[in-house]
């Protein structure tokens, strides 16, 4: 006799089975009073992968070799409470999570790091220019309007209809069961991706990792502050801090048809940028650009890292 259905789908994973092999090698630095795990390839200029949500460091499997291969030290990480990384109880503040970036990238022996980021990531790298200088030497984005933007455009009534799932999460338990359902992942990959995302490897890799113990509320802490830290004096500070003008190079990447973050919210984005600013908008594509459209994310990333040196 099979097991209940219920159970069979939460089953814990463990997080060994997120370190997949490829053209890469995986290793865990400590950072910022937490590990973290990282997969690298190459030598060179430091170029930091940050992920997004539901996802984890291999969201980025596609750009890490062709990186490396153009003479750059491609690291992609697993962000606090994902992946292989610690998934401590607090911490899920963009200003925490900013000291994490900030701290790997010194834990790597670099003085500074080109910082991309897609989804949640993008959110970190729009805010590293203000929350870590020191060790920002540019930024790329993919999907994800600058936090600011992102705020102001919620009271529209478009962008808050698209952001209704991420609203829904503010609720507690719930969302957690939901995304260790049989199909919740899956589903919310499809509902934000482009016609024919994702295939059934990549929801299934995507839907075990979120069923490692604790990254279903883990990862939804980081929604939870941005929503609940408005009113506070820490998001006061936080918006204070990142309201300031961004002056190292900015690329900034989306998918014309993302459903989650509007293509006009994330046009807004460029009155934050005082520096040199690149803006590429992708046809035919949502929101997950770097398994989308992974050529293309990577032509454009590579022609702007070679501008930057």
């Amino acid at each position: 006799m099979s097991a209940p259905a219920d159970r069979v789908t939460r089953t814990s994973v463990d997080t060994a089975e997120l370190l997949l092999p490829g053209a890469w090698r995986h290793r865990f630095v400590a950072a910022n009073g937490a590990r973290f795990h990282v997969a690298e390839a190459g030598e060179g200029p430091l170029v930091l992968l940050l992920h997004g949500f539901p996802q984890f460091w291999w969201a980025w499997r596609r750009q890490l070799a062709p990186i490396a291969a153009a003479g750059f030290r491609a690291v992609a990480m697993d962000l606090r409470g994902y992946g292989a990384s610690d998934k401590p109880p607090r911490g899920y503040d963009t200003v925490t999570l900013a000291a994490d970036v900030a701290g790997v990238i010194r834990a790597l022996g670099e003085p500074h790091a080109v910082v991309v980021g897609h989804d949640w990531g993008g959110w970190l790298a729009w805010s590293m220019p203000a929350l870590a200088p020191g060790v920002t030497r540019a930024v790329a984005i993919a999907s994800m309007a600058h936090p600011l933007e992102m705020r102001s455009a919620l009271i529209d009534s478009r962008q808050r209809r698209a952001a209704a799932r991420v609203l829904a999460f503010q609720t507690p338990i719930r969302p957690e069961r939901w995304l260790v359902n049989r199909d919740g992942v899956g589903t919310l990959l499809r509902d934000w991706g482009g016609p024919g995302y994702p295939d059934p490897e990549t929801a299934e890799v995507y839907q075990r990792a979120i069923r490692v113990p604790f990254v279903a509320h883990t990862s939804l802490e980081y929604f939870r502050w941005a929503f609940r830290s408005l009113p506070r004096p820490d998001g006061r500070r936080f918006a204070a801090a990142v309201g300031q003008a961004i002056t190292v190079p900015v690329l900034h990447l989306h998918g014309e048809r993302d459903p989650f973050v509007l293509t006009e919210t994330a046009w807004l984005s460029r009155s934050r940028v005082r520096g040199p600013f690149r803006w590429h908008l992708v046809p035919g594509v949502g929101h997950f650009l770097p398994e989308e459209a992974p050529d293309t994310v990577t032509a454009a990333l590579l022609g702007w890292l070679a501008d930057l040196t």
